[in-house]
């Protein structure tokens, strides 16, 4: 509002020479003003002293500070519930919100600190760190060909390519650059208490055989058996096939026995497969011990179901087959990157084949 040039005790003064017999063009010439604004004044002070037009002074500028300070606390008030959904706990959270005050109320930051109660130096302080643009790209790297792997196996992999890094700090970044796996689904859990398996001494003393289902791009079924030996968690054969009856299962077992010797003792579930004559007569002729988990337990059959899961988890959940010839091919290239390149937790995070190459070199030595 545009100032006037006179004081409330010179309009007093005016308007008494207009009382006092004089004529209004006279006062307004004199003066220097119009008579709208000299009956503006008249409106505003006629009938009033010095004294009185001192009182409506003050009266008006406590008025204005009321106004001010009710405006003030208004806008406070609808700062507050701006940012009562945000979760301030962090510094960086306290920035983000101090700064997001300033941008949509038009505030300066000191108003925005005072409204949310945290100290400037906190807002204005910028880090200090650098952005370390060559670990987050290696990180990205191995996040993209293993898009599976949690923080901890990323901390291995990087370490196997010769990157040193503070799992802490590897997992900041981890969590910054937003590389977090979502489980998929989850199994209800069991509330009774198991005893825990007895482990094999040696590799080729127990091996496990289990299924694993899957389709192909037109709809179309198939189906991978799964053989794992217990003691180094290696993958032995992912046989893919449209259909796997017994009499294949043998033959297949026949050439992995050529490969690496005959095992002790095979586990599987009581499918149809498994329980026909053709593995019957496998175990005849060859003198192996097949061993028959309990039905509805496949618990008992731990490690495989454990290894079909990380087998779905990261190949087929991930990949599209379009045929038989392209599902082999993928699924052979993946067994032979987890047994060579994927580090097992159970293991010591060595990748199977290193623990039984490391285990060969022990029982040689002793």
């Amino acid at each position: 509002m545009k100032r006037s040039r006179f004081t409330e005790e010179q309009i007093i003064g005016i308007l008494r020479n207009q009382e006092s017999s004089q004529k209004t063009a006279d006062v307004c010439r004199r003066h220097g003003i119009s008579k709208a604004t000299f009956y503006k004044y008249k409106a505003k002070f006629g009938g009033m002293d010095v004294s009185d037009a001192r009182k409506l002074k003050a009266l008006e500028d406590e008025n204005a500070k009321l106004k001010k300070l009710l405006a003030k606390a208004m806008l406070d008030n609808a700062m507050r519930q701006d940012v009562a959904f945000k979760k301030m706990v962090t510094p960086g959270a306290r920035r983000e919100a101090a700064a997001h005050l300033c941008s949509r109320h038009g505030v300066i930051q000191r108003r925005a600190c005072a409204v949310l109660a945290i100290d400037r130096s906190s807002v204005r302080y910028r880090s200090l760190r650098p952005d370390d643009a060559a670990l987050r790209e290696a990180m990205k790297k191995v996040d993209g060909e293993r898009r599976r792997f949690g923080y901890r196996r990323i901390h291995l992999m990087l370490e196997r390519q010769g990157i040193r890094m503070n799992q802490k700090k590897l997992r900041r970044l981890y969590r910054e650059e937003k590389l977090q796996v979502r489980k998929r689904g989850g199994w209800k859990r069991a509330l009774c208490t198991r005893l825990p398996m007895v482990l094999p001494g040696r590799t080729n003393e127990r091996w496990r055989l289990d299924f694993v289902s899957d389709a192909f791009t037109d709809g179309c079924r198939f189906r991978v058996l799964a053989v794992v030996d217990d003691y180094s968690r290696e993958c032995l054969a992912l046989v893919a096939d449209t259909s796997l009856y017994g009499l294949r299962v043998t033959r297949e077992l026949y050439t992995l026995i050529r490969l690496r010797g005959k095992p002790v003792t095979v586990v599987s579930d009581n499918g149809t497969e498994l329980t026909s004559m053709a593995v019957l007569k496998w175990c005849q002729g060859t003198s192996v011990d097949w061993h028959y988990i309990l039905p509805g337990k496949p618990m008992q059959n731990g490690f495989v179901e454990s290894f079909n899961g990380n087998f779905r988890d990261e190949c087929l959940n991930e990949t599209l087959f379009s045929s038989l010839a392209e599902a082999r091919s993928q699924i052979t290239a993946w067994k032979e990157d987890y047994n060579r390149n994927r580090p097992h937790s159970s293991l010591g995070n060595l990748t199977p084949y290193e623990f039984a190459s490391k285990m060969t070199l022990q029982t040689r030595a002793a």
